[in-house]
């Protein structure tokens, strides 16, 4: 679609335009990358935060570029330790009255002591064994042979976005030495090429281990292979793995070596990496010989030239990449080719560069593109790298904001498959959800708390502080609807529906009425991870209701009702639905002209907390809206000024988004440029912090891939909103961003929308309807009604003006 609709822009608008970015043809020529697209150093990593990150949904690989010996983390997203586990309580049901009657009471902290004591999950929860972790697959070590006191000119180590291609090359000795990598989704591999520019010279050994439970073994001299089994917390078997690496050399003699390949003097070598586990959960290849299967993957790759595998690859990658396409015009032309350290310490200084901005954009789409793919496990809290066996927070998906953050760009930036692991992931939450739905609440439907893993764990946390959230079921099936709203696909709002009805009854169940008002509420109720002061001075984390359950459930309902209208089923139950979201809550204001994050005024003892869950109806919610709820939309800037622009990387990403809805793009920026200063450091932080690694990884810290994804999310929702039937043309524009053209972004009834700005203003947009459905177009004070056929263009200038 959008790709089609460039021809429709002057040649010679977007030949001054890039040249306006690049800084001129000649030096980008010279380059030979597009600052836009490429994240590069002058020297190897030292650590896995500046090395370079490749992945096809399934494998992942992490590039270090050493000279004398090279390091390169491999990755499998089901190397998962645990197990299944029973972690619902069987007897919490029957608390669940006196709980609620508690809060009525106004009784908080009995009833949270109650929560503690028996809506707690079963056992050590997340931090027991059988809950398991995300987990390192190995690492990969290439031992260069050579003149160690021979300088090193000339190094670059650099990674392209627009084709997943990762290259190492420096001057040794008179050789010019090349090394490319990257990680094909159509091969199921690894591949890596060494190559020199005079024959005879790549001389190395070869090396697989992990830090635990491994055995390597050299089958022959061409071939590496390691296999073990991870702790799954009991004495039943774990996930079994194995990895290979195969050497393809030209030139030169292999031999193998103690647990190692040793290959000597040739022209060019090829690695080609595969790996494979038995997990048989939720999604994933379902395999029950792992030893089997990596080397038919590795026999199939191996049969294939280089070039037919870094072709084949490239054009899967850019199938997706290619989609969309921003430009901002980088701050400083000549900044804008520096390293990437480099240039993130220049815009900092000088108060952000949008081309950085662009670059941070784009590297979102290529992480999301990289780490989850149709069939596959979503990307958890670090996507698909780990180099650990103990990754922070078990590396899992917590659903009270991050395994959702990490799907905001998907419908937006135009990548609306990908979605298809994290609905895998809400379908395995169903059964389990069911059973912890009856075991605590005696409800029919399902729900999920705060943590999930490949094994299905729907039981609250460990603490009712931040585990007895109710939340994460509802919060899921947004991105059911939101799917539906962006693609208009029937088919899959008629396989989704079952998930979103059985959520829906389920909180129908819950609900109660609050003492003072006869709302309905849910209860008990947490806002994700905060707290607040009873007027005794004792703090509480449970109440009757939160604003963020109520938004929550007001979306859900509604979409609830559309969705059986649309497919002309369960009518009684949407009457049920109507009657009972007319009585929910409504997003209260306080005293203070700030919206409340609970039922009551509280004291906050940390106002300035990282989450912002009381906004949800902002984003990614629609019912605050800056044009069509002003009043609610100023009670959530006041809520945003209190609450502080300091944070931890994903909350500033959340608060960028949130910004950009209240069309305050200068703000919005400020963020962004926040989330991107430079950091080097890996503790963990709970409120202050954020940042960027030398790789552009987000620093929470340590690293969480969210803030990415939260960044890229950020920056679309300033360039294009569409929400209660209107697309909204550049309504966060920042006065930084004067000039640039964005193509490819999509917006709910499906349409794709291109646009051009020049000295903060729209110059020319294309809208394309994809389904053929009417909408609003806006530009500040601006609408005009669409009525577009399928398939059907229209060209607007900065007037909306139809250009015929």
């Amino acid at each position: 679609g959008s790709l089609s609709m460039r021809t429709y822009w002057t040649a010679s608008f977007f030949l001054s335009l890039l040249l306006a970015i690049s800084g001129g043809g000649p030096r980008r020529a010279a380059a030979a990358i597009d600052p836009e697209t490429a994240i590069w150093f002058s020297n190897p990593a030292t650590n896995f935060t500046a090395s370079l990150p490749l992945g096809n949904g399934r494998l992942g690989a992490m590039l270090f570029g050493g000279v004398e010996q090279d390091r390169v983390i491999l990755n499998e997203s089901s190397v998962w330790s645990g197990s299944p586990q029973v972690a619902d309580r069987t007897d919490a049901a029957k608390y669940l009255p006196e709980i609620q009657s508690l809060l009525r009471a106004g009784k908080n902290a009995e009833a949270e002591a109650l929560v503690n004591a028996h809506f707690t999950c079963l056992g050590p929860g997340s931090g027991g064994g059988q809950y398991g972790c995300y987990q390192v697959l190995g690492n990969l070590y290439l031992d260069f042979s050579g003149a160690t006191n021979e300088v090193v000119t000339g190094y670059r180590r650099e990674l392209d976005l627009a084709t997943a291609t990762a290259r190492v090359e420096y001057d040794r000795g008179g050789v010019h030495y090349i090394r490319e990598a990257f990680a094909s989704q159509p091969a199921e591999a690894i591949v890596v090429r060494l190559t020199a520019d005079r024959g005879g010279k790549i001389s190395l050994g070869i090396r697989l281990d992990r830090p635990e439970r491994f055995a390597t073994v050299a089958i022959d001299r061409n071939n590496l292979l390691m296999t073990g089994e991870l702790d799954n917390g009991t004495d039943g078997h774990g996930v079994k793995y194995a990895a290979r690496v195969r050497v393809l050399a030209k030139g030169g003699r292999s031999d193998p070596a103690v647990q190692a390949l040793r290959i000597r003097e040739a022209d060019e070598v090829t690695l080609i990496i595969t790996a494979a586990t038995d997990y048989r959960g939720f999604a994933g290849r379902q395999l029950t010989d792992p030893v089997a299967v990596s080397g038919e993957d590795l026999d199939a790759a191996a049969q294939r030239a280089y070039g037919t595998l870094l072709k084949e690859h490239v054009a899967d990658h850019r199938k997706y990449f290619d989609r969309v396409v921003l430009h901002l015009p980088a701050l400083n032309a000549d900044e804008a080719w520096q390293p990437t350290p480099e240039r993130l310490r220049f815009a900092q200084a000088h108060g952000g560069d949008p081309g950085l901005a662009a670059l941070y954009f784009n590297f979102g789409r290529y992480l999301l593109i990289s780490s989850s793919r149709p069939g596959g496990l979503p990307p958890n809290l670090q996507g698909i790298w780990a180099e650990e066996v103990r990754t922070p927070w078990n590396g899992d998906w917590h659903l009270d904001v991050n395994v959702q953050m990490n799907y905001w760009p998907a419908e937006v930036c135009h990548l609306p498959e990908l979605t298809t692991p994290l609905f895998a992931l809400i379908q395995s939450l169903q059964i389990p959800g069911e059973r912890t739905a009856q075991a605590y609440y005696g409800a029919p439907g399902w729900v999920a708390h705060v943590i999930a893993n490949p094994w299905g764990f729907t039981s609250p946390g460990e603490s009712a502080s931040w585990g007895a959230t109710t939340g994460g079921s509802a919060w899921l099936c947004q991105h059911l609807w939101d799917h539906w709203l962006f693609t208009r696909d029937r088919e899959f709002l008629r396989q989704a529906y079952p998930l979103l009805k059985g959520a829906a009854q389920f909180y129908a169940h819950l609900l109660m009425e609050d003492a003072d008002h006869q709302w309905l509420v849910v209860a008990p109720a947490n806002s994700p991870e905060n707290h607040f002061q009873l007027p005794d001075g004792r703090d509480a984390s449970i109440s009757a209701g939160t604003t963020t359950h109520d938004q929550m459930l007001r979306y859900l309902f509604t979409a609830c009702i559309e969705a059986s209208q649309e497919l002309g089923v369960d009518a009684d139950f949407s009457r049920e639905l109507t009657a009972k979201r007319a009585r929910l809550a409504p997003t209260p204001i306080g005293p203070d002209g700030r919206i409340m994050e609970w039922p009551k005024p509280y004291l906050e003892p940390e106002i300035h907390h990282r989450h912002v869950s009381h906004l949800w109806g902002l984003y990614p919610g629609s019912e605050i809206s800056a044009v069509q709820t002003p009043a609610l939309a100023a009670a959530a800037r006041r809520s945003l000024e209190v609450r502080g622009d300091d944070g931890v990387g994903w909350s500033l990403a959340y608060k960028a988004a949130l910004w950009a809805r209240l069309h305050d793009g200068n703000h919005a920026w400020n963020l962004i440029n926040r989330a991107l200063q430079p950091v080097s450091g890996m503790e963990i932080r709970y409120d202050a912090g954020g940042g960027v690694y030398p790789n552009l990884f987000d620093a929470c810290p340590p690293f969480q891939i969210d803030g990415n994804f939260g960044v890229t999310a950020a920056v679309a929702e300033m360039l294009v909103q569409s929400q209660n039937g209107e697309i909204q043309l550049l309504p966060a524009l920042p006065e930084a961003w004067g000039t640039g053209s964005v193509t490819g972004l999509c917006a709910r009834d499906g349409f794709v929308v291109d646009i051009v700005w020049e000295q903060g203003r729209l110059k020319q947009a294309m809208i394309q309807s994809l389904k053929g459905f009417p909408g609003k177009l806006r530009y500040r004070d601006q609408v005009i009604p669409l009525k577009l056929k399928a398939g059907q263009r229209v060209m607007v200038d900065g007037a909306l003006v139809v250009n015929k």
